[in-house]
């Protein structure tokens, strides 16, 4: 008998206890709309591949991808092939990979040709009769948003979106979810005309990290933090994303749309909502984002936007030894654009718990190095016991949160430096995922992928959630707006216009250097 190959992402035991906990998702199947995108071939074709890797998917599961390529079925399987070569996080089974492409399908066609949705349906009866996928799949929206009217009408027309008892029809798409309040409703009226609203997954990625989900386990399962885990501790609070890249090749996209809108308004604002709610009743879907919509709707905006919000485009310069071109300067770039790379802005959340402590939330790109944290910086302790030289390089505890891309919590805190005088200077004490666990980390999308197909819906945002981030974002959009351009220039590799610098220091404070 050939020996059992045991790795952290196959391993007998931790599989059983998946299994006990019902982490391993029925007869199903899912559709790929755009799966010819690079979040197709990068992210999710290597994600169903690792759950299928990790006995987290059924064996008669169905992968479907519809796109206007003339491929026939083996074509796609290649390509899936090639994708889950070049992107799985896990190693490569060939056992798993005979039974996952067993259940490969390909259906070419145009989001409006009646006839392409008709082989879809007919693609799905057949997997239902030979896979065994029971009439349980799952429509993932790879597309452009100004596509889903159009595909989702069509599930609709064509009945692919009715279901019978004992089986789901479910539905993800990818943020953005609109461009403002107002087509985030028109949106969520389109999507949920076609699905009941518990079938309607809104995918942020960001929400099915380690390190986000650690969040609640760090604050709610520990009696050491949450004691001191509101204003009468807390100075204030700064939640960062961070990217050392320009928009290169998406400057089309990207054009319009700017940091605000396309990282605040969701990923930022969600960590926000994590880290200031009240300790839900459970960690089901409806009592946490009971919690978050809480948070949400108390935030408010400071009364001066100038003052409270800062902007600006990256320049032209050097960059890790590299010549690189300013936003205006790229290609397909309009050079009088008046879009952001990057932004920040100073909110307050009306409550008990956070009454006058500031969150500062920054993203930009082009930025010193590509980090994504959440700091909560605690007030100073009285200093009467120390002369003011013995605490000159004391600064003030804080305990970081590290989503991305070293995974983890930092506690810095004041400790007196060897030797026989009384100095305290600032030290630190680090936990990583990679160095604690043995366990292997799971790409966000596998969670997420997986929590769609077993209808867990606790990490998706309901449409409540993305109108309450809308309705704090819009009006620093509408006032970004009539103050026009040109924007202020930062240059490639520092953290940031001046005038973000500004922003905290007209409260006596700093942004942390990640």
């Amino acid at each position: 008998m050939s020996p059992v190959n045991i790795t952290p992402e196959f391993n007998p035991l931790r599989l059983s206890i998946d299994r006990r906990l019902n982490r391993i998702a029925g007869p199903s199947g899912l559709i790929i709309f755009g799966v010819t995108g690079d979040l197709s071939r990068k992210k999710l074709m290597p994600a169903v591949y690792d759950l299928a890797n990790r006995g987290l998917l059924p064996p008669g599961f169905a992968l479907v991808g519809f796109a206007r390529r003339d491929w026939e079925d083996q074509d796609f399987c290649q390509v899936v092939h090639d994708a889950v070569r070049d992107n799985a996080r896990t190693p490569f089974r060939e056992e798993v990979w005979d039974q996952l492409s067993q259940g490969i399908r390909f259906v070419s066609g145009e989001f409006g040709d009646d006839e392409a949705f008709k082989r879809l349906g007919e693609t799905i009866e057949e997997l239902d009769r030979t896979r065994g996928t029971m009439g349980n799949h799952a429509f993932y929206l790879s597309i452009p948003p100004k596509a889903f009217p159009q595909v989702t009408s069509q599930l609709k027309r064509s009945g692919l979106a009715e279901q019978s008892d004992g089986q789901w029809r479910r539905v993800v798409i990818e943020k953005p979810f609109g461009s403002n309040l107002e087509t985030a409703r028109e949106l969520n009226d389109v999507v949920e005309s076609v699905f009941p609203a518990d079938s309607v997954f809104r995918i942020d990625h960001y929400l099915g990290k380690e390190t986000v989900q650690n969040i609640m386990a760090l604050r709610f399962a520990n009696q050491l933090f949450e004691p001191i885990w509101n204003a009468n501790f807390v100075d204030h609070v700064q939640i960062t994303m961070a990217e050392d890249i320009g928009v290169g090749g998406r400057a089309g996209y990207y054009d319009g749309i700017g940091a605000a809108r396309d990282v605040i308004q969701n990923h930022l604002l969600q960590l926000l909502a994590l880290t200031a709610m009240e300790e839900p009743g459970s960690f089901d879907a409806a009592d946490l984002r009971a919690e978050k919509e809480k948070v949400l709707a108390a935030v408010r905006l400071p009364e001066d936007l100038g003052a409270g919000t800062a902007r600006g485009q990256y320049s032209g310069g050097w960059q890790g030894g590299e010549k690189v071109r300013g936003f205006l300067e790229e290609d397909g770039m309009n050079p009088e654009s008046t879009t952001e790379t990057y932004a920040a802005m100073k909110l307050h959340i009306n409550t008990r718990r956070w009454a006058g402590v500031p969150f500062y939330l920054r993203s930009g790109k082009r930025l010193g190095r590509r980090v994504t944290e959440i700091a909560v910086v605690f007030k100073r302790a009285p200093q009467y016991l120390f002369a003011e030289a013995q605490t000159a390089e004391l600064g003030e505890n804080a305990l970081v949160i590290r989503v991305q891309p070293d995974e983890g919590v930092t506690i810095r805190f004041g400790s007196k430096v060897p030797g026989a005088g009384m100095q305290v200077r600032d030290v630190t004490m680090d936990f990583g995922y990679g160095h604690a666990f043995t366990e292997a980390s799971p790409e966000a999308y596998e969670r997420l992928i997986l929590d769609v197909l077993l209808g867990d819906p606790p990490l998706f945002p309901r449409h409540e959630e993305v109108e309450l981030s809308w309705k704090i974002l819009d009006p620093v959009e509408e006032f970004w707006a009539a103050q026009g351009g040109p924007l202020e220039q930062y240059e490639p590799g520092t953290w940031g216009p001046t005038s973000a610098d500004e922003l905290l220091a007209r409260d006596g404070r700093t942004w942390r250097r990640p």
